[in-house]
This record gives structure tokens, sequence and C-alpha cells, in this order.
């Protein structure tokens, strides 16, 4: 098994197609505006995103995007305009994370957890 797609909700498809294409996804269905997918510039996994009437109450989803040059393209996202909730920091799981929210508020961190990803020093 493979994860293959993540989908979100969204009010304005629109909108969060032009965030995430300013993250570095590149569109590959364009059902706005009601639905869009795009892939991520490495490797096989898409991303959706989907119109809803109203986001969904509560925490909701966390998505995780890795890059191993972190720090340069935090900077790069903030000198296009990216605002961040969190900075890069290196955690206690020794992963290096920097944490941001989609226009329809949806989490991201954006994280380099190299070979500690799949297997830290406490894995099973």
């Amino acid at each position: 098994m493979n994860l293959n797609q993540v989908t979100v909700p969204a009010l304005d498809v629109a909108k969060s197609v032009a965030f995430y294409q300013q993250l570095g996804l590149r569109l590959l269905v364009d059902a706005c505006p009601r639905y869009a997918r795009l892939e991520c510039p490495d490797g096989e996994a898409t991303f959706s995103i989907h119109a809803v009437p109203e986001l969904p109450e509560g925490p909701g989803i966390t998505v995780y995007f890795e890059e191993e040059q972190l720090d340069e393209w935090v900077a790069e996202l903030q000198a296009r305009g990216i605002v961040f909730d969190e900075l890069p920091v290196d955690q206690s799981w020794l992963w290096r994370e920097a944490r941001l929210r989609d226009p329809a508020g949806n989490q991201l961190v954006l994280f380099y957890g190299g070979d500690n990803r799949k297997n830290p020093p406490w894995r099973v």
C-alpha cells in the first residue's frame, strides 16, 4: 500500500490553489470552483482541494511537506509573502519544522526529518 493523495477542504478553491502553487506544487486538474488536484515536485504524491460550504470545526487536519533544504525553502516562501506561524525550529523528535496555515486555515508543517522520519532511535 502507498499513500497516494490527501484532500483538504476550502471555501475558495482558486485561492488555495494559488497558495499551494507558491509552495511549489504543480496544478494537474483544474475543476474550479469545486475541485483541484496538484502534484508534489518530488515523488508521486498528489494533493487536492475540494470546495465545502463551511469549514470543519475543531483542530482539523495537519499536512506535512518534507524538504531537505528547509530553512532556504522557508526563506524563499517568506520572500514571496507567505506568512508563518512558527519559523524552523529543531524538535525533540529529531525533526526541524516550520508551521503555517493555508487560506482555508488547514495547518501545514514544512519539515525535514531525514532518516529520523522513518527510523528514529525509538523505532519499534
